[in-house]
């Protein structure tokens, strides 16, 4: 099939669609028939993210085994008012689909076909969709999950070999939230990416809203605030009072003076593991983060972040593979949590797990911003260089928000390793 006759098999799916009873803007006309694998649609507030992803999800209803799935954040999120769920009730009450309040889903009798609507709250919720399979994945509000449950989803996304419903993955979104930055890479916005597209949407691309009036209710918001939600403008972010990411400067790999005075690698341990479990707790599994650092002429210089979630085992086999490709000239230290278990755990790391490295537990001092102080002074001043890397965004995305990021682990590590260049190396090891 030709880009031409996707196009037109997109546009007959809307044009004649009972079940969609609106005209879409031109903006959501061209969200629907774009015929790429993953769309992104959105950026100012008003701009019919809502109602475009819910025409997207119900063009192909009146295919035979159809089926697909919307989801929110939270239930509670769902159950919203003016929530894309009792929009569906608006346009779906007077057909012929019926409403399922149990598993939270339409059928379309004739054609077996079907829309549900679910949410991912905690991170392992992604797994209660293990198992299913669905035509069209949309997220509504994309910033408000996390990039692994967004990824996890891609892999329920199937069609049969003769299926001609195209395979889609679709979300809505503005600036800001917890996953501005990942959403941001993942499209290279504001710029684009040629292998996903995103179709800018602002309030003046929505007739149905009196824009007037709501132009004139954002405009009293916050500058930042303002500017996600007014203008959709994705390089503005509502950060934290610590860091920058323009303090710190990017250099090559040549460019790190050698030899450095002293050098570490600094571990924060993650305090949950990853569970594929679907019950208990409400929080995402932390991450663990390792900071190798070195400093010359009162300069630091982040050398390679690793962070990634993984069981306890998966942790150990991390560690000393990073452990190995580092050297064992290199010093590794790692944050001890109070208590026999904290002790435990170092010994554990210095007698099994990197055994033949030189090896110390911290126990941390004061709370995370205290301890931050060190490392934001100096890189206000410019005294802190960050080698390019892959994982350079993640970085300066959790130093932006920090403390009010979900996730301290990079800057827990970075503080910790810090506070190690600050001795001599002589005495490191002896310290309480």
């Amino acid at each position: 099939m030709t880009n031409a006759q996707k196009i037109g098999m997109l546009l007959g799916t809307v044009a004649k669609n009972p079940y969609i009873p609106i005209t879409p803007t031109p903006r959501q006309s061209e969200f629907l028939v774009n015929t790429n694998y993953e769309v992104l649609y959105g950026g100012a507030a008003g701009g019919g993210k809502s109602a475009g992803l819910l025409m997207a999800a119900l063009q192909f209803v009146e295919y035979p085994e159809y089926h697909a799935l919307l989801l929110r954040k939270t239930y509670a999120d769902m159950l919203l008012a003016n929530s894309i769920l009792a929009l569906s009730h608006e346009w779906l009450n007077a057909t012929d689909a019926r409403w399922h309040p149990l598993s939270k889903s339409w059928t379309f009798p004739p054609y077996n076909s079907s829309l549900t609507f679910g949410h991912l709250q905690n991170e392992r919720h992604k797994y209660r969709y293990q198992g299913s399979a669905f035509n069209f994945v949309g997220f509504d509000e994309l910033t408000q999950f996390t990039e692994s449950q967004y990824m996890y989803l891609h892999s329920r996304i199937r069609k049969s070999e003769k299926s001609t419903i195209p395979r889609r993955m679709r979300a809505g979104t503005n600036p800001g939230g917890d996953g501005h930055g990942w959403v941001k890479r993942r499209w290279y916005l504001p710029e684009g990416t040629p292998d996903r597209d995103f179709i800018p949407a602002k309030l003046i691309d929505n007739p149905h809203l009196n824009r007037e009036e709501y132009a004139a209710t954002l405009n009293n918001l916050p500058s930042v605030l303002r500017e996600q939600l007014l203008n959709g403008d994705w390089t503005v972010a509502e950060g934290g009072y610590m860091f920058d990411r323009s303090w710190f400067e990017i250099i090559l790999p040549e460019q790190v003076p050698r030899p450095l005075e002293r050098e570490v690698r600094f571990w924060d341990l993650a305090s949950t593991a990853v569970s594929k479990s679907s019950g208990g707790g409400s929080k995402d599994p932390c991450y663990t983060a390792g900071i190798r650092m070195g400093i010359k002429d009162g300069i630091y210089y982040i050398l390679d972040i690793r962070r990634f979630r993984e069981s306890p085992k998966g942790v150990e086999d991390r560690i000393r593979n990073t452990a190995i490709s580092d050297t064992r000239k290199i010093p590794i230290f790692i944050e001890e949590e109070g208590g026999s278990g904290g002790k435990f755990t170092i010994d554990t790391f210095q007698r099994r797990v990197l055994h033949g490295f030189i090896v110390a537990g911290r126990r941390p001092r004061g709370d995370k911003t205290v301890r931050a102080n060190v490392i934001s002074s100096a890189a206000e001043a410019g005294n802190v260089k960050i080698v390019r890397g892959k994982w350079n965004e993640e970085f300066l995305d959790e130093g932006d928000f920090f403390p009010y990021s979900d996730f301290k682990d990079q800057i827990d590590a970075l503080s910790g390793a810090t506070n190690e260049l600050c001795h001599e190396r002589s005495g490191f090891l002896k310290r309480n």
